[in-house]
């Protein structure tokens, strides 16, 4: 499998020919679904679900995965390729094997109501969590770390790294990093992530899983 880092949250997976995109946002390039075969939402956050891109990949014979407040704003005019998923559940999406980890949103203030949010572990292997620090009930080879965000602080995710307990650690959620902050968090998640490998990819920079 091939792991391609988009901007933000937004990967790009391949294998066997089939493209896999998840959480194509506002933040991520314009053409991040472009191409893809299948596409995977965490949530409804602008940053993780722009409806154009996503609208885009359907019309071009993209299928979706996605909660149901997503699934409600895309499924008219898509019939049988917008699916609603939530945790616990498993599917095969353009030969990825897909399950659903997770429910809620991280705490941003206790002001806020917390809206649904899921994690997908891809091929047994790769998660993604989306906004929040959900720990899969099964042994995760890369871990994408939402590495920062107004909802978390580094020792909240160097906590989520060492329970994990990836083989490796890969940023995302890190639009809003600045270059002068991101050898801190490099050294700190590389030093205390609980000797999980840690690494950081540049948008459109790729490598083997």
């Amino acid at each position: 499998m091939r792991l391609t880092k988009l901007k933000h949250s937004c990967v790009r997976l391949e294998k066997d020919g089939a493209t896999l995109v998840v959480d194509p946002g506002a933040f991520s390039e314009q053409d991040a679904a472009v191409g893809a075969d299948a596409v995977l939402i965490t949530h409804e956050h602008p940053d993780h679900f722009e409806e154009g891109r996503v609208r885009a990949a359907l019309e071009a014979g993209a299928e979706v995965w996605t909660l149901g407040s997503v699934a409600g704003r895309i499924s008219a005019g898509f019939p049988g390729r917008v699916h609603t998923v939530g945790h616990g559940d498993a599917f095969t999406a353009a030969g990825f094997d897909v399950q659903v980890h997770g429910e809620l949103h991280a705490v941003i203030h206790p002001d806020l109501p917390r809206i649904t949010n899921v994690g997908y572990l891809v091929d047994g292997s790769l998660f993604h969590p989306g906004d929040a620090l959900t720990v899969p009930q099964t042994p995760v080879d890369t871990l994408m770390v939402p590495v920062q965000a107004p909802w978390s602080k580094i020792s909240e995710v160097i906590d989520y790294v060492r329970e994990v307990a990836p083989r490796r650690a890969i940023d995302i959620h890190d639009a809003l990093l600045t270059d002068l902050a991101r050898p801190i968090y490099d050294t700190h998640l590389g030093n205390l992530g609980g000797g999980a490998e840690h690494g950081r990819l540049a948008p459109g920079q790729s490598a083997e899983l």
